[in-house]
């Protein structure tokens, strides 16, 4: 539902999880380039880890997990990496790490603030520079990412939160229940300002931004992965592109308490200002998922229906994997388990929004819509 809520925004890496646990902010968004009109979409994350095992190594550098050195001497990561690339045609990634003593992470009533040598961020602000050369990426393939350059300075707004409700509450974050915690304080967001990339400036306005932004934290990744979110949303039925409307869907594989609950996702679906939810841990909805995500020689493919008492869901989405990224994570134990977790921000599909009528619940259709800009993940551990 679209409640906002600053502090499931704060960082969270405290009592267990600051020695084994990850708390990132992700933010995507679309931008213009200012000579040739290209359109491209972009991504920026910040990236925390470990920050209790900060002096494994002296303390002087960056813990990066898969460095062999660091493997043989049993050091876990621990860092703030700073995450961002593009989508499309050569689809980048790229990493920048800090040791925790070049880091501040700070929260108050605006929100979190994080501060680096050359990058920041906060709830209103993102600014960042990452530039890896060739031969420092062909020497570094413990940075796990690719060459190129990103620079940034945003203004975000955040204009719709997806609040998943108790599961991710002050109770369930204190005894640290789940393995893996999601919230979209920004699920529909807007951008404004400029990104270079490798020397082409990018113009980034709030109306063409098609802009989202979440957090994930805890102690381990969920597999299966699955992400769908889309905020450029027209009507079958009107033909009008609807500018109060977005839908987010997330999840896998929970685990709660070390219990798995297999094959469960959280969505929401903001309609023009009315919240349809499909969350399975309010029970009392009767709520309802069925998945299948696939891979074929040159695409992702998602479906997804969920259902309550009250409503269906359909969605259905492709992208090609030519225009997305293998991306590349490390959990906080030091593993690289997702070997081939596709991530773009290009998808296009369809969803159908159903709503149930009557005593033997018909399904009435509220609307079928064109949805375009999608940001999409899938993966599995391999």
């Amino acid at each position: 539902m679209n409640k906002s809520d600053l502090k499931r925004n704060y960082w969270m890496l405290d009592g267990k999880f600051a020695r084994q646990g990850y708390d990132w902010w992700w933010h995507n968004f679309t931008g213009i380039n200012e000579k040739t009109g290209e359109e491209r979409s972009f991504f920026i994350e910040y990236f925390t880890c470990n920050p209790a095992l900060a002096a494994q190594n002296g303390g002087e550098e960056p813990v990066c997990g898969q460095l062999p050195l660091n493997k043989e001497n049993g050091f876990r990561p621990s860092y703030l990496m700073v995450k961002c690339g593009w989508w499309g045609e050569n689809a980048t990634q790229l990493h920048r790490f800090y040791a925790w003593k070049d880091v501040a992470v700070s929260c108050d009533n605006e929100g979190y603030h994080v501060f680096a040598p050359e990058c920041s961020a906060g709830e209103k602000l993102l600014t960042g520079r990452v530039e890896i050369s060739a031969e420092d990426c062909a020497a570094h393939p413990e940075w796990m990412c690719d060459a190129g350059s990103m620079t940034w300075d945003l203004q975000v707004t955040k204009q719709v939160a997806f609040n998943v409700g108790y599961g991710a509450g002050t109770l369930f974050r204190k005894l640290k229940a789940f393995e893996m915690y999601w919230h979209a304080e920004g699920m529909k967001s807007l951008y404004n300002g400029t990104v270079i990339c490798n020397g082409e400036k990018f113009i980034i306005t709030n109306e063409r931004s098609f802009g989202y932004a979440d957090k994930n934290w805890g102690e381990n990744f969920t597999s299966p992965w699955v992400w769908l979110s889309s905020c450029d949303l027209k009507s079958k039925n009107s033909g009008r592109k609807l500018e109060n409307s977005v839908f987010d869907i997330g999840g896998g594989k929970p685990k709660a308490f070390g219990l798995v609950l297999n094959r469960k996702l959280l969505s929401d679906f903001w309609y023009e200002g009315k919240s349809y939810e499909f969350n399975f841990s309010k029970f009392w909805t009767f709520c309802r998922t069925k998945f299948d995500c696939k891979e074929t020689e040159d695409k992702i493919i998602w479906y997804v229906r969920q259902e309550t008492s009250k409503a269906v869901m359909e969605t259905s989405v492709e992208c090609d994997k030519s225009k997305m990224l293998l991306v590349n994570y490390e959990s906080p134990d030091g593993a690289k388990r997702h070997n081939r977790l596709w991530n773009g921000g290009t998808g296009e599909g369809t969803v159908k929004l159903y709503r149930k009528t009557g005593l033997l619940r018909h399904l009435e259709l509220i609307d079928e819509l064109e949805a375009r800009h999608i940001g999409c993940e899938w993966g599995e551990y391999c």
